[in-house]
């Protein structure tokens, strides 16, 4: 039987190669905060949410409450040496696991010479002018009071008013409930576009959101756009390129 997969893998490994890295067969390295809640299926944390292989670097004291609640204060050179580790390490491209760091965006774009896109919140403009003219994009962020908004018709909404999800995330519990989890991201989604029937798009500022997505594109019937989306895209673009280089 025919197997594409094998055949391109073995054309990929044939003949002489170049080395340069210690190791092979990632694409994309993650900034991770410093946690201890747990990462389900998923979560941006969860290598199992990606069906191929990515690179994790854990920024020590960054932790949730700082870098959202309080702005991610004296962290940037923490994450600017994680990010220069992951590059080290041979990334292709590197992100983050907080929407909020999308301040950071231009010192680590800076930082190294691979690609760098900090948050899903760099989504926004892209989503925005896929919609009809008078459409705007629906935000969903785990603390809408620390989200600035985009210079763009956007709506947000936060879920610390929620009892589970925001406390769990930025208090850095232990255990989270995950059915109640997804029973507040469907009832918050479903306020948004109560709220704002001109709503054509949605995008989740969180990392921890994605488990979520298909919960929330049943119940608004809206395109849903989240941090792995723009995973799953930087992969794709740096995928045949990532095994060690012809001779």
């Amino acid at each position: 039987m025919y197997n594409g997969a094998l055949e391109y893998s073995s054309r990929m490994t044939a003949g002489r190669v170049r080395g340069g890295f210690n190791q092979y067969g990632f694409t994309v390295g993650i900034l991770m905060l410093d946690t201890r809640f747990p990462r389900i299926h998923g979560d941006m944390g969860n290598a199992g949410t990606f069906p191929f292989p990515v690179r994790y670097h854990r920024v020590a004291g960054a932790v949730p409450d700082l870098v959202v609640r309080r702005g991610a204060e004296g962290t940037l050179p923490a994450f600017v040496e994680g990010a220069r580790a992951l590059e080290r390490e041979g990334v292709g491209a590197i992100t983050t696991n907080c929407g909020f760091l999308v301040k950071y965006q231009r010192q680590l774009a800076a930082a190294v010479t691979v690609p760098v896109f900090t948050s899903s919140l760099l989504l926004v403009p892209l989503v925005y002018r896929m919609l009809a003219p008078g459409r705007r994009v629906g935000l969903m962020t785990v603390n809408a009071s620390s989200l600035t908004p985009a210079d763009l018709p956007v709506a947000v909404a936060g879920m610390e008013g929620e009892k589970e999800f925001t406390r769990v995330m930025l208090d850095d519990e232990m255990e989270l409930d995950v059915d109640l989890a997804r029973e507040e991201h469907v009832r918050v989604a479903r306020r948004l576009v109560a709220a704002h029937p001109d709503i054509g798009a949605i995008v989740l500022e969180c990392t921890n959101m994605p488990p979520y997505t298909a919960d929330i594109q049943r119940e608004t019937g809206r395109p849903v756009f989240d941090i792995t989306t723009l995973v799953r895209m930087a992969h794709d673009a740096l995928a045949g390129g990532r095994a060690p280089r012809p001779a």
